[in-house]
């Protein structure tokens, strides 16, 4: 328990265990807890979404109205929900949240997504001031939250409730940057006054996360290696300036893993579950696999691999990999939804190779934890990957990662050959196919040829462990210095 506990407005458009897309969430949800559990007060405050879970069991705190410079004011309420440690502020304005996704539906995003999210920033904060929690510290994530920032040196300079208030913005992926027209802001009209500060070349629009970038008293990306890329023009989206500019105070904290979620010793998605000392249990997961998607139970080496099907993810990369290595005597299990090309593509493949293939155009909690116990490899070949959360958890389950050297990917596995005592699993650099498929055939030559090796990288895979007891100290330490630093 810290000694002296700060007040934290977490601001998140999702959190795990009530609206997900993403890691996002998952963060969202894990680092509050954690900085719960050392003894700060958190608040996380989102969307009260039309589907989110749990929503009959929160209580109305307050119903206030958003002050709008050129409209009308727009009523809003205020909820709360308490959920095992987290406590949640929720704004609830039908207009822009009674939607039956988060942000897009028929893979098509919102048109009014700038305008909810504007209004979300603004609401966030003003709903401290309906309540009368001063936060030391707000801490925003992504585009989505990208205005608040701002809104802390405009509309609340002189505001009591923020005096001494610091701001955090942290970076889960910088290639979704919010990027809306102007007219659609009509909730912060403040951003239009910050044109100068922001370097906007095209008056009509404005781009959410470069503003939080701008703003922000600190800046942290997600991995200490995707901090740094974000300093090129390769790994920042067109934003490396924005970011070089503010280099001072970017930082880069890895992601912690909830191992209380993704531990095969108490895993209640599994059929049997197994730990480093015993991994029989293993071999039941990889059974209960095979029998599920109608796969040979034959000794094969089990590639699984579970994502959003995009460009980012590395699916065009896999397509073309395959189309070769399912000629060697493996099986392969893609689980996933998104691009439509891309599942119709996967889908294909799967037909012409109906025994080495599964491809489920699905996202099923406990079928990802299926595979991630069944599985003898894992794959992640992303094209950037700003922290990733999927290679933890195969290390956990020692089922050996295989991914692209990018991000928080490069910072969590150590690849056999760079370091054969110490390997975790297996990388490639270029982001071509042909190196993919390079990384799979050593994996698969390794697997049948060097089991007692293989078992030896599997214990190191377990042994690893990113917790969020370390990530958090560190999350400490840069409230604590954008406190002391003058605003």
């Amino acid at each position: 328990m810290v000694t002296d506990p700060l007040k934290i407005l977490f601001v998140a458009s999702e959190v795990e265990g009530f609206a997900k897309t993403g890691g996002l969430a998952d963060v969202a949800r894990a680092l509050p807890l954690s900085l719960a559990e050392r003894g700060h007060e958190v608040i996380v405050v989102m969307p009260y979404y039309k589907t989110m879970k749990h929503r009959e069991k929160a209580t109305l705190i307050a119903s206030s109205q958003l002050p709008a410079a050129a409209s009308e004011p727009l009523p809003y309420n205020i909820f709360s929900l308490q959920s095992e440690g987290l406590t949640l502020y929720l704004i609830d304005c039908p207009r822009y949240f009674e939607r039956e996704q988060l942000y897009a539906e028929n893979n098509h995003a919102y048109d009014d997504n700038g305008a909810r999210f504007a209004f979300f920033c603004a609401a966030a904060l003003h709903a401290c001031e309906v309540t009368h929690f001063r936060p030391d510290i707000v801490h925003c994530n992504d585009w989505h939250t990208g205005l608040v920032p701002m809104l802390l040196r405009t509309r609340y300079a002189a505001s009591l409730t923020f005096a001494g208030t610091r701001s955090v913005l942290s970076i889960h992926n910088a290639a979704f940057q919010g990027i809306f027209d102007r007219q659609q802001l009509w909730a912060v009209p403040e951003v239009l006054e910050q044109i100068h500060r922001l370097g906007l070349l095209d008056l009509s629009t404005i781009n959410f996360l470069k503003c939080g970038v701008a703003f922000a008293d600190k800046i942290n990306a997600v991995s200490p290696n995707y901090a740094q890329e974000l300093l090129t023009h390769l790994g920042a989206h067109g934003m490396a300036q924005v970011f070089q500019t503010r280099q001072a105070d970017l930082c880069g904290i890895l992601n912690g893993c909830d191992y209380r979620d993704w531990d095969p010793a108490n895993d209640h998605y599994l059929p049997a579950t197994y730990s480093v000392d015993d991994l029989a249990g293993k071999a039941v997961c990889r059974r209960q696999l095979q029998q599920e998607l109608g796969l040979p139970e034959e000794p094969v080496a089990i590639y699984g691999m579970v994502c959003r099907l995009t460009e980012q993810k590395g699916v065009p990369l896999l397509l073309p990999a395959l189309e070769k290595f399912l000629h060697h005597r493996v099986q392969v299990v893609v689980v996933g939804t998104g691009d439509p090309l891309l599942a119709q593509q996967l889908t294909q493949l799967a037909a012409r190779y109906p025994q080495r293939l599964v491809f489920l155009n699905t996202y099923d909690n406990r079928l990802a934890h299926l595979v991630e116990a069944g599985a003898d490899f894992f794959l992640m070949p992303s094209l950037f990957e700003p922290c990733g959360l999927n290679q933890m958890y195969s290390l956990a389950y020692g089922t050996l990662p295989l991914v692209r050297a990018v991000g928080g990917l490069k910072d969590t596995v150590v690849d056999l050959d760079k370091d054969p005592q110490r390997a975790t699993g297996f990388s490639f650099v270029e982001p071509n196919s042909g190196a993919l498929l390079d990384a799979m055939r050593r994996s698969l030559l390794f697997f049948l040829q060097e089991p007692e090796d293989f078992a030896r990288v599997q214990r190191n895979a377990m042994q690893t462990r990113f917790c969020w007891e370390t990530s958090v100290k560190e999350y400490e330490s840069m409230y604590r210095t954008a406190l002391a630093e003058p605003s």
